[in-house]
């Protein structure tokens, strides 16, 4: 597939170029870079599309006919995420399978946008008057997405943008700009008026950076690093923006916990896209009373995950996104090991395959411990008292999901008053998510809300 910069539904050449390959080193396509040029005729051709009525029940029928198209070629779809984002093919299959329901969410929510009524008569001096109010497009969104949602982060952000009647212009990561492209083809050809979308791909951050500043940009939707949220909340000023930042997830098993189905959840929620996902399990936290039967249910699970080509059907855990990427989490995990953590799993890495690794007794200060590691790495600790191990969840600086296996109601409510994260998930690892729940963090998570309503 050969792909370029998309303004308004044209070719627009940019000045810079590359190849992207998948995980054999095959060339899937190439790409023509935007530039800064492009960012601006893209931002007001979409902010020109805006003088154009374009009715909630036309939204939603587009949204609709680009749900349904997805929903006709699956496979393709899936096999597009295996080869761009060497994302297995079974979590590629359910990326296609939760990309659809939020498409046909955004066209429900298309047609029920609405504000309410202000109850003023009840005031002295207001009895016969009466206010209201209207939810209005906020205008002009950037769209800026990561590499490990290449399809359900378009449908996201874009299908959101849509369906409140807002014009988009999306940049997808520089690694990944194929789903993203392939998306907004469809879109296009599902009858969405070309000048309402706008894609930008381009490697480096001129780009970004001049979308973000640009003035007619009127919103910033983001999901990447923290230090990257941080540049655009700086430089928005008081647009406003959603920030979907990153994450150091933990998952807590109480004593009364089912230990077997939490080990069972905790593996591919902790290694599941070789833990390149937000809110991917990275500390666990077990009473002391059940540690051990934990520890050896979650190694026996590990074990027996299968690692290697992405393409293969039987395939568990594939490669992180680069070899870069891969020794950057090795690292970590050296780090905390010369530190005094146990490794409880062989270290092994072989290019971008980063075997799952599994560490006890890790030094709170590792980098592994307090940072996002957004690779295969979990590490274990015990606990003997459930506000010890509050207290260890909290520590972090960053908020966006937390996991709790627990049957005692009280412990589910001081966890639901205690834990400072967006969600927290009971029974379940902190990668659970419907797509219709709002989803954002707190501190260094982000601010704002995703999900489809």
């Amino acid at each position: 597939m050969k792909a370029a910069s998309i303004v308004s539904g044209n070719s627009l050449a940019g000045n810079v170029g590359g190849e992207i390959r998948a995980y054999d080193g095959r060339v899937l396509g190439e790409i023509t870079g935007a530039d800064s040029a492009t960012v601006d005729a893209a931002v007001v051709a979409t902010g020109n599309s805006l003088r154009t009525p374009f009715p909630p029940a036309e939204r939603a029928a587009v949204l609709r006919r680009l749900a349904r198209r997805i929903a006709t070629e699956p496979e393709e779809y899936a096999r597009l995420l295996v080869d761009e984002c060497a994302k297995p093919y079974r979590e590629s299959r359910a990326e296609v399978n939760r990309t659809i329901s939020v498409l046909e969410e955004c066209a429900e929510e298309a047609t029920r946008i609405q504000g309410h009524l202000v109850p003023v008569s009840g005031l002295a001096g207001s009895e016969d008057r009466l206010a209201f109010t209207l939810r209005i497009p906020v205008g002009v969104v950037a769209a800026i997405t990561p590499y490990n949602g290449s399809l359900l982060s378009p449908a996201h952000k874009v299908g959101a943008a849509i369906a409140a009647g807002c014009a988009c212009v999306l940049k997808p990561a520089d690694q990944t700009p194929f789903g993203a492209y392939r998306f907004v083809q469809d879109l296009l050809e599902a009858g969405l008026p070309a000048d309402r979308v706008a894609l930008l791909v381009a490697d480096g951050p001129e780009v970004p950076r001049a979308l973000v500043r640009h003035p007619g940009v009127d919103m910033v939707s983001f999901t990447g690093s923290t230090k990257v949220g941080l540049q655009i909340r700086e430089a928005l000023g008081l647009r406003p923006a959603i920030l979907e930042l990153g994450g150091n997830a933990p998952l807590i098993v109480h004593q009364d916990a089912n230990v077997p189905a939490a080990a069972a959840a905790a593996v591919p929620g902790a290694f599941g896209y070789a833990g390149q996902v937000c809110i991917s399990v990275q500390r666990i936290y077990v009473h002391a009373s059940r540690y051990q039967e934990f520890e050896e249910a979650f190694l026996a699970a590990v074990a027996d995950l299968e690692v290697g080509d992405p393409r293969d059907e039987n395939t568990d855990i594939g490669p992180l996104i680069g070899e870069q990427r891969a020794k950057a989490v090795e690292g970590m995990v050296e780090e905390a090991v010369a530190g005094g953590a146990r490794l409880l799993t062989p270290l092994r890495r072989e290019g971008a395959l980063l075997w799952p690794v599994v560490l006890a007794d890790a030094p709170t200060q590792a980098t592994v411990v307090c940072e996002e590691a957004f690779g295969p790495v979990a590490s274990l600790f015990s606990y003997t008292d459930i506000d010890d191990a509050f207290t260890a969840a909290n520590a972090s600086g960053y908020g966006l999901q937390a996991g709790v296996y627990t049957r005692d109601f009280n412990v589910m409510q001081q966890a639901m008053h205690t834990l400072r994260f967006g969600g927290v998930v009971f029974n379940d690892t902190s990668r659970y998510r419907v797509d219709r729940m709002p989803y954002g963090g707190t501190k260094l998570s982000g601010s704002g809300k995703e999900g489809v309503h």
